[in-house]
């Protein structure tokens, strides 16, 4: 698509992305505590979309039921972003790190960039700057020194584990490329809602519905689970998403790098945890990272936002679907 004035990528996609990784980080300390007092990944993951869900669809509908409108036709596209991207990430995941350390499945699920990259070269003809590819890059290799997975020995570990690792870095990959596929045509608020309802589905259907709602919860763990479902989920998966609008899922994927570097960050200062000097200077390199993305390439007309408003001017009726 071509514009008589370049679209200037907003230096505040990047920001909100940091912040959705940081945000995902406090979460992850988060659903520590309530695995601990027995509550199981999987009876987490029914809790936080469902409630996210449900708590999205009163938001709009008492503030803005226009983005809830749809078109029909693009129901299929919300399933399969909901089920095989939303949902997938969290049961693959989870499933990981029940088999394998938790450090060599966050390794695994945050080779989606690369993924990502392929894809949009495969398929958008999207052409890679050398910042682009130096910053996923360094990126990834920064995120294999933070995790400190050169103390472990991942090919000698459980295959299966391995490969649902890999699975998650695809399916985050999905919703992230998906994601922005939707946002060409509708509002990033619009494209979340229905992509965690399909997963608050899919989650019920996988497990007995709602059947978590029903475990005997001390207070503070509902607190932590209303906490988990709003600022672990609604507010980071939003700010992740108002970021591919504006920087594009490959930019967005690689800047959320930056989750395991927080979550060491919040270890060292509330659980007395250090990091090495191998981490600190992987951090360091997923942060040279993300700086260079910044400054490796200055326009993208392909950005969904700018898409998105020049289809609004060319289809005024929205007609168009996915």
């Amino acid at each position: 698509m071509n514009s008589e004035k370049p679209f200037k990528i907003p230096k505040r996609g990047y920001t909100f992305v940091m912040f959705a990784a940081m945000l995902w980080a406090v979460s992850g300390s988060s659903s520590k505590f309530l695995f601990t007092g027995g509550v199981t990944p999987f009876q987490l993951v029914q809790l936080r979309t469902t409630i996210s869900a449900g708590l999205l669809l009163l938001f709009f509908l008492f503030t803005r039921p226009g983005l809830l409108k749809i078109s029909p036709k693009d129901i299929s596209y919300f399933a399969v972003l909901g089920t095989c991207g939303m949902a997938a990430v969290q049961f693959t995941y989870f499933f990981a790190i029940s088999k394998i350390h938790v450090a060599a499945a966050i390794l695994l699920e945050y080779l989606a960039p690369i993924f990502i990259a392929l894809h949009s070269v495969l398929f958008f003809r999207d052409r890679l700057s050398i910042p682009t590819i130096l910053a996923i890059t360094g990126a990834t290799v920064g995120c294999y020194f933070v995790v400190g997975a050169y103390d472990l020995k991942i090919l000698a570990m459980n295959h299966l584990g391995i490969l649902s690792g890999l699975a998650s870095a695809v399916a985050f990959a999905w919703y992230s490329i998906h994601g922005e596929y939707g946002m060409r045509r509708y509002d990033p608020w619009t494209v979340l809602f229905y992509a965690l309802l399909f997963a608050a589905a899919a989650w019920n259907l996988l497990q007995a519905p709602f059947g978590a709602f029903f475990q005997p919860y001390q207070p503070i763990e509902w607190g932590w689970i209303l906490f988990i479902a709003t600022m672990g989920t609604i507010v980071p998966f939003a700010l992740y998403f108002h970021g591919i609008n504006l920087i594009r899922s490959t930019r967005a994927s690689i800047t959320a790098i930056l989750e395991p570097i927080a979550a060491g960050v919040i270890s060292y200062f509330f659980l007395g945890e250090t990091m090495g000097p191998l981490q600190l200077i992987g951090g360091m390199l997923v942060i040279a990272s993300i700086i260079l993305l910044q400054v490796g390439q200055e326009y993208d007309e392909k950005a969904p936002e700018i898409i998105r408003s020049a289809d609004r001017s060319e289809d005024p009726a929205g007609k168009r679907n996915l």
